[in-house]
């Protein structure tokens, strides 16, 4: 067979998004270098990887999807071999590819980020967002290195590394006389309207910790974004569940008190999550030890809330 490492690149991206314009946006290059690419490794394997229907894009064909698994299994360790050689020096470089949980990555990203550009001035880093099932899904393609996501949610073909628990908490109106109390339970908090962060994964967590009692929350409000959720408690719209507490979050000056909830059982753990069948390069190693030293040092405790805070 005849092909070249860009081609594979190309043809994964088509495959990926579905559509060749897109993929010629994301890899800056013309649509017929898409096209000439897709032909080529076709007529090279002797199958079709797609069908291609004209206003609808492209949707590989049942050969084409494993060809594609194969090729970004390919391309993953090709990316992990260019960051290894590229660390052979001595001094860890080259380019670490995060995702984040969107909701959580204010809090306990910069710290990070600082300690890495202060110990690896070599290593940058690409930082994508997205909800749960959105950052995995990056890890299972090859987008990214490794994401930072609860326990509950890692796939046995992942490995994770823990970096604090997360109980879950109220963020409550200080308008409401429940911001005041040293903690909550669900049967309090079932009696008051509540604002629903609507994510994968998160709306049936929560509401999930509200039937396991038997209890039903009073869902007011619903969104995407943990922003907005804030702005509508404080605007005594009703309160909100969340398991990080907010970067900026100051007992003293917000408009909102967070409190903890009393009857949580389970609590999730927040870490990283890496594909546990690959070696990783000397600076993804790099990075995560970089976590892992800041957690043992207490650093994360601030993004926890509970009884004793």
């Amino acid at each position: 067979m005849n092909f070249t490492l860009k081609q594979l690149r190309y043809v994964e991206a088509a495959g990926r998004l579905g559509s060749i314009a897109k993929a010629a946006v994301e890899v800056s290059i013309s649509q017929s270098s898409i096209t000439a690419s897709i032909d080529a490794l076709e007529a090279s394997l002797d199958y079709a990887l797609f069908v291609r229907t004209p206003a609808k894009g492209i949707t590989p064909t049942s050969a084409g999807r494993e060809a594609l698994q194969l090729i970004r299994t390919y391309l993953n360790q090709t990316r992990q071999f260019e960051s290894e050689l590229q660390s052979q020096g001595g001094d860890d470089a080259g380019l670490v590819r995060i995702a984040c949980y969107a909701t959580a990555a204010p809090t306990f990203l910069p710290p990070i980020l600082k300690s890495i550009t202060e110990n690896f001035p070599g290593i940058s880093v690409k930082v994508m967002e997205g909800n749960m099932v959105a950052i995995l899904d990056y890890l299972d393609n090859g987008e990214v290195d490794l994401v930072f996501t609860y326990d509950r949610h890692v796939p046995p073909a992942q490995a994770f590394e823990p970096l604090f628990p997360a109980p879950p908490y109220a963020l409550i109106s200080k308008s409401d006389s429940a911001s005041q109390l040293p903690s909550i339970t669900f049967e309090q908090l079932s009696q008051k309207p509540m604002i629903m962060l609507e994510l994968p994964y998160t709306r049936d967590y929560f509401l999930g910790l509200f039937r396991a009692r038997g209890l039903e929350p009073e869902v007011a409000h619903s969104t995407r974004s943990s922003e907005i959720a804030q702005a509508l408690v404080e605007g005594d719209f009703g309160y909100t569940l969340l398991n990080i507490r907010p970067r900026t979050y100051s007992a003293k000056d917000s408009r909102f008190s967070a409190v903890p909830i009393s009857d949580s059982s389970h609590v999730p753990v927040f870490g990283i999550a890496t594909l546990s069948n690959l070696r990783q390069p000397k600076n993804v190693r790099s990075f995560i030890k970089i976590c892992t030293q800041l957690r043992d040092e207490g650093l994360f405790d601030s993004c926890i809330v509970s009884a004793a805070t």
